[in-house]
């Protein structure tokens, strides 16, 4: 899974090389293997200013993550992961034991603060289906709901999907400076190759509504 890392909340990140980490995208194969994993490049406009904006909120760690279209709904499994950088400079990700478990890029800001935050889940592991095998199923508009540690919810709707080759994954538009609140998920995606996908899919989604604890 290929994940290339800013420094927190700014674009001058030097763009740091990344390598495809040997377990973030292995998948085994045989009938029990996820289907292909892909989604359309579709994109709706930004939120428009027609309402009150939504408020960002301050730091508190997510715990749960909830992405209905996928069926997806982390309190089963556990709080969230917390990923840093590995010693090749890449983002880390979950292990392959915790491939239905979801994690959170800790160099950036929490879901809900402003600017991007990053989540990180695998679509498939070598040990079958994980956190974000569905993933095909997301459209725009559907919502991402992240709790986080304060008690807080931070709502988000999906306003874009990417899918895109590793060699050319968009770090800027990622993990670039944003004016408000806005969450990326990252999974790996597209056909097997020699055990591994090749590509990126990136939910790119705004703050729509927050819930006090």
């Amino acid at each position: 899974m290929n994940r290339r890392p800013a420094r927190t909340r700014t674009v001058s990140v030097a763009l740091a090389v990344v390598l495809a980490a040997l377990t973030g995208c292995s998948a085994g194969a045989g009938p029990a293997a996820t289907p292909p994993a892909r989604v359309g490049e579709t994109a709706v406009p930004a939120p428009t200013a027609s309402g009150a904006p939504v408020k960002a909120l301050g730091r508190s760690l997510p715990v749960r993550v909830q992405l209905p279209a996928a069926g997806v709904d982390t309190a089963p499994t556990g709080p969230v992961l917390e990923l840093g950088l590995a010693a090749d400079g890449t983002v880390e990700v979950p292990s392959v034991a915790d491939a239905d478990r979801i994690g959170w890029y800790d160099k950036g800001v929490t879901p809900g603060q402003t600017g991007p935050a990053v989540l990180i889940g695998h679509f498939d592991t070598v040990r079958g289906p994980a956190v974000l095998k569905n993933v095909s199923r997301v459209r725009t508009g559907d919502e991402i709901t992240v709790t986080r540690a304060d008690g807080t919810t931070a709502v988000f709707r999906v306003r874009e999907l990417e899918q895109v080759d590793k060699d050319t994954f968009p770090t800027a538009k990622v993990y670039g400076d944003t004016e408000r609140p806005e969450l990326r998920l990252i999974t790996c995606g597209g056909e097997l190759v020699d055990g591994h996908r090749p590509d990126n899919i990136i939910l790119y989604a705004d703050l729509v509504a927050t819930r006090a604890a």
